[in-house]
């Protein structure tokens, strides 16, 4: 069937959904959500988050997970600009924040080719949420003067290539890695392989801000012994620094589990 334009263009916002928590959303993302037309969700949006969306609105998966059946980011890309010459009001609900790791750049660049208006809503991404769960400030100015948000997974499933180690091992800067369930230990390898210290202080999380939320502390040496534990199909984001020291030894008085070597 042939595809026809609206006489009224429509436009596109990608929305950052926060870690999972949906009262941690902006005012401005729920208000977004109230007027869609279509909402195009990510896979880790939470179904409290989906609570929100117009009851009228047309809501439509388009996750993509590893080792699963999972639409292409030029399907995705197309789809926007489809909708949208319909004259429909779009929103990109993406997990976190949509400028971290959620390839929002290729989805803006893909609309302002196509000349349909495009907006931002920021949301928390999952580092931050982390680190105020835990009670952490990943600047705390004894400890870091830096934080860094790094990829643990590239598309075939390993390390990125590239990435720089001897500055990654600065001990004073935070790390949090991004997906990096199946990653944690060789991140930790390369790590002690640039010189950080084997005792430096981490603490491992999956489904951050949600009911099912998971927690491990330790050591890099432990981590690279023994790497993330399983968390299913959750994604598993990890802190590295000195900063995360709070964190391992609340764990420890409170009885959490808590792995260290």
């Amino acid at each position: 069937m042939r595809e026809t334009s609206s006489s009224r263009t429509g436009s596109v916002v990608l929305v950052g959904a926060g870690p999972g928590d949906p009262e941690l959303l902006t005012l401005k993302a729920v208000r977004v959500l109230q007027s869609a037309d279509v909402v195009l969700f990510d896979a880790l949006v939470s179904d409290g988050v989906l609570d929100l969306v117009r009851r009228e609105a047309r809501c439509l998966a388009v996750g993509k997970r590893g080792g699963r059946a999972s639409c292409r980011q030029q399907d995705i890309n197309d789809l926007m600009v489809r909708l949208a010459r319909r004259g429909k009001r779009v929103v990109r609900l993406k997990a976190g924040d949509p400028m971290i790791f959620g390839r929002a750049g290729e989805e803006i660049a893909r609309l302002e080719a196509a000349g349909i208006p495009v907006e931002v809503v920021p949301g928390i991404t999952a580092g931050l949420a982390a680190a105020a769960a835990l009670g952490v400030s990943l600047t705390h100015r004894d400890h870091a003067h830096s934080v860094r948000f790094v990829t643990g997974h590239s598309k075939d499933g390993g390390l990125p290539k590239g990435l720089d180690w001897q500055g990654l091992a600065d001990p004073e800067t935070s790390l949090v890695f991004y997906m990096a369930g199946r990653t944690g230990a060789a991140v930790a390898r390369r790590l002690i392989d640039a010189g950080l210290s084997q005792s430096t202080p981490v603490a491992a999380m999956a489904s951050v801000s949600c009911p099912d939320e998971t927690r491990w502390t330790g050591t890099l040496a432990a981590l690279a012994a023994e790497g993330c534990p399983e968390a299913g199909d959750k994604p598993v984001l990890v802190g590295i620094g000195r900063v995360f020291a709070r964190a391992v030894s609340r764990a420890e008085a409170e009885g959490r589990q808590s792995r260290t070597a």
